[in-house]
Order: structure tokens, then C-alpha cells, then sequence
């Protein structure tokens, strides 16, 4: 997860870097600000991802995670098509239903409970799958429509683009085991956890994501846990990295997301311990379970 924070002169060598590691994919954030990073410097999830297909060849590259909070599918789905191509199909969509903070308030609008959160993630990922897989698509729902809409000459990915779904909840982790090609989820943090109790809880949402598989009739889908949203950040150490994705596929994960090291909080860190990570760990874990 590289954050969208740097002027490209400096965030480009990150991009080329973590193709050079080895890394199977690079994320960043979708928000127009995040958290206590508001009032710094923020760039957009798009044009940083076109920027970075530019400099890469073979990583995957996504969005952790794409928010209805501010996006429309009709426009959206215009940049996946674009983002797609100029990745070569590399592009990886993540999605979630969009909480609380500056996102939601920032265009003024009114605010949304859980449930009309849940509903509006729904119909935007429902129209969003139709007009990447649609061309003259036509729908007409409570948050969202469309009419007429194209989108030729369509994702480099057929039928499109892989949608992998953030959910914590039961109505959306159902739905994200129904239609989405993986589930996305950071553990559901809570303050005051330690870190036995964020895996706990991690373990606890896995297996409710395997009765909702089953119950949807599917065996195996892409599995990624945010890795950052425990207490201790995983590459605090390359100890703490390896306990983390041990943890993590035994738990049935395929991958793992872990950030950046900054140089400051929020996910404070050495980029020694990383280039430890990518020459001495990333060779003996990958491809054990790993499908992005």
C-alpha cells in the first residue's frame, strides 16, 4: 500500500521499487482525505494509478478500496476501462461501502445510516459489474442510474476487471460472497484492542466469510486482509511480517496487505525492514496460496 501523499517525483520510486521487490500487487487509498492525514498533502486514487502503470510492467495495481462516497459507476466505470488498458490488465478493483469522516461530508450531503450505507454499496457495486460487462447499459435504482450507458471497447480483463469486495458485515460479507471475485477486509479495528484480539476477531470474520461461501455455493474465492490494521505494524520487523502472513493463511487468507513504511505515524517504519522483507521472505511465501 503506497499512500497517495507524495508528489510523483518522489512517489514514483516507490511504485517501480515494489515491482523490483517482487510484490504481486501495489494498492493505494481511494479517499479525497483520510483520517488524521486530511490536512496534508493528498493526490487522487486514479491519476496516481495511471501514473504508476506507466512506470510498471507486470505488478497488479488496485484501488484499497474504490468508495460510493464520492463516485458515480457511469464516470467510474470510464476510468476502470482506462485504467484497465493503460495497465495492460493488471488493474485489481477494490470496493467498499464508504464510512463516515471527511468522504462522506466533504460534498455536503445528508448523512447515511448503516443500512442506507449497505444499500448504496449494493446498487453501486451491482451497476458498476453491468456497465463494465454491458455495453448501452440501462439502470434505474435509488442512489444510482444509467441510461444508455457505454463502455466499449471494454476492460483488457474479461469480462472485466476482478472485483474484490470489503465487508465486515453479514448483509454486505454475503454479498461480497455472492458477487464479488474476493473479499477484502482490515479485521474490523477497534480502539483498545491488542493484538490477540484484532486476530481474534480476524479469525471470527473468516469464518463467517466461509459460511456465507458456502452458503452462496462457492468453495474459493481471493482473500486479502489489510495486515495494518492490527496494533503492531507488520513490518515493525521482518519477524512481525512473518508471524503476520503465518497468521494470516492459516486463517485461509491468499494475501496479505502491508504499507509502506512512513516516517511518521500512522504506520511508522524502516524501509530497511521492507527491502529485508522483499530479499529474505516475500522467495519462501509466495505462491503457497496466492491467486491475485
Amino acid at each position: 500500500m503506497i499512500l497517495p501523499e507524495d508528489r510523483w517525483w518522489a512517489a514514483e520510486p516507490k511504485w517501480r521499487a515494489a515491482e523490483e521487490y517482487g510484490f504481486d500487487h501495489a494498492w493505494t487509498y481511494d479517499h479525497l482525505g483520510w483520517r488524521s492525514l486530511v490536512d496534508g498533502p493528498w493526490f487522487g486514487a486514479v491519476p496516481t494509478l495511471a501514473a504508476a502503470a506507466m512506470v510498471t510492467s507486470t505488478i497488479r495495481l488496485g484501488t484499497f478500496v474504490a468508495s460510493p462516497n464520492f463516485r458515480h459507476p457511469v464516470p467510474f466505470a470510464r476510468e476502470v476501462i482506462t485504467l484497465d488498458d493503460l495497465a495492460d490488465g493488471r488493474l485489481v478493483l477494490g470496493v467498499g461501502a464508504g464510512g463516515q469522516g471527511y468522504d462522506a461530508s466533504v460534498l455536503g450531503g445528508p448523512e447515511l445510516s448503516p443500512a442506507q450505507r449497505a444499500d448504496r454499496y449494493i446498487e453501486f457495486v451491482e451497476t458498476l459489474d453491468g456497465l463494465l460487462r454491458t455495453d448501452n447499459f440501462d439502470r434505474s435504482g435509488t442512489y444510482y442510474s444509467a441510461k444508455g450507458a457505454r463502455n466499449l471497447p471494454g476492460c483488457v480483463q474479461k469480462p472485466r476487471s476482478p472485483l474484490l469486495l470489503a465487508a465486515d458485515g453479514p448483509r454486505t460479507m454475503a454479498f461480497a460472497a455472492r458477487a464479488g471475485d474476493g473479499w477484502i477486509t482490515t479485521g474490523r479495528p477497534e480502539d483498545g484492542q491488542t493484538q490477540d484480539d484484532w486476530w481474534n476477531r480476524v479469525g471470527e470474520l473468516s469464518g463467517r466469510f466461509d459460511d456465507a461461501l458456502a452458503e452462496a455455493g462457492r468453495e474459493r474465492v481471493v482473500r486479502c486482509l489489510s495486515l495494518d490494521s492490527a496494533p503492531v505494524f507488520s513490518l515493525s520487523s521482518t519477524e512481525a511480517f512473518a508471524d503476520a502472513v503465518g497468521r494470516a493463511g492459516e486463517l485461509g487468507f491468499t494475501d496479505v496487505v502491508v504499507h509502506w513504511p512512513r516516517s511518521g505515524t500512522p504506520y511508522q517504519g524502516r524501509e530497511s525492514v521492507l527491502e529485508e522483507v522483499a530479499a529474505d521472505l516475500l522467495p519462501t511465501i509466495q505462491g503457497r496460496d496466492q491467486t491475485t
